[in-house]
């Protein structure tokens, strides 16, 4: 019998290194895994071909801090559970009033398409069809959004994190996985464990019969919600205080290690 029926990891800070690359060990052992991968994500749907380029065959995703349930296969998002307008437009509007200086994007179109604010500092993506300056403030809450993404230069990235989750407390799930002053903002009900639960759900998978993996804040319902949660050796406190065990940094391939060992690879 195998001690688990499905793997959970994470992305950035877990199952890939620190610039981007897979490692070797890690790619053999998603090649040699006897049972279902499954990356669990903050991540939205665009930017997985990096990875799926690195690894043996692409697998499925729950993306967007479990927002999006994506198939690589054919291309399709099987379940999206967007913010709504009339969400947008109350989140937003206590955000303003809570953070003068509160710059705000949103992930549209199911996690394909990325708007933002004058204000905010895009760093990793340039101008393009599917990433764009918004038109006026009146454009952030025109359509439904999977994530809405917050930023602050007055605070440091936890202090930020608990004055948006304060404000925001009863609307909407709030997260976040950076070093810097960003949150993740989700409807209400949204998480990691919440989208990966529905998968599994449809595989007939127990939440028991999962091992997960992952390094910040909004692991941790992931981490809790599975049967067994490794946190990586390079964690936020906060999530090595939830997880079962401690493994290696990402760096260190932590995530193929510990699997090696797990199913005598």
């Amino acid at each position: 019998m195998l001690p688990f029926r499905l793997v959970a990891s994470d992305i950035d800070g877990t199952l890939i290194h620190d610039d981007g690359t897979l490692g070797r060990q890690t790619i053999d052992v998603i090649r040699a895994l006897p049972v279902p991968l499954v990356l669990v994500t903050g991540r939205p749907v665009r930017w997985l071909r990096q990875l799926y380029d690195q690894m043996p065959e692409p697998v499925p995703a729950v993306c967007a801090n479990g927002a999006v349930v994506y198939d690589p296969h054919t291309d399709e998002v099987l379940r999206a559970d967007p913010l709504s307008v009339d969400l947008l437009l109350e989140v937003t509007k206590r955000l303003r009033d809570a953070v003068p200086d509160v710059a705000l994007a949103v992930e549209v179109d199911e996690g394909r398409k990325f708007w933002y604010e004058e204000a905010w500092p895009v760093r990793w993506e340039s101008d393009t069809d599917l990433v764009r300056v918004l038109a006026g403030p009146e454009e952030l809450t025109s359509v439904p959004a999977v994530k809405l993404l917050a930023r602050s230069a007055q605070y440091g990235p936890d202090e930020f994190a608990e004055l948006v989750s304060r404000t925001l407390a009863g609307f909407a799930e709030t997260t976040h996985s950076s070093k810097s002053s960003l949150v993740e903002i989700s409807a209400a009900g949204v998480t990691k464990a919440a989208g990966l639960a529905w998968l599994c759900e449809r595989r007939g998978i127990e939440a028991s019969e999962v091992i997960a993996f992952g390094d910040m804040p909004n692991d941790i319902p992931l981490l809790t919600w599975a049967g067994h949660s490794v946190a990586m050796g390079n964690a936020h406190p906060a999530v090595r205080a939830v997880a079962d065990e401690i493994g290696r940094t990402n760096n260190e391939d932590g995530v193929a290690s510990y699997l090696r060992k797990v199913f005598n690879l």
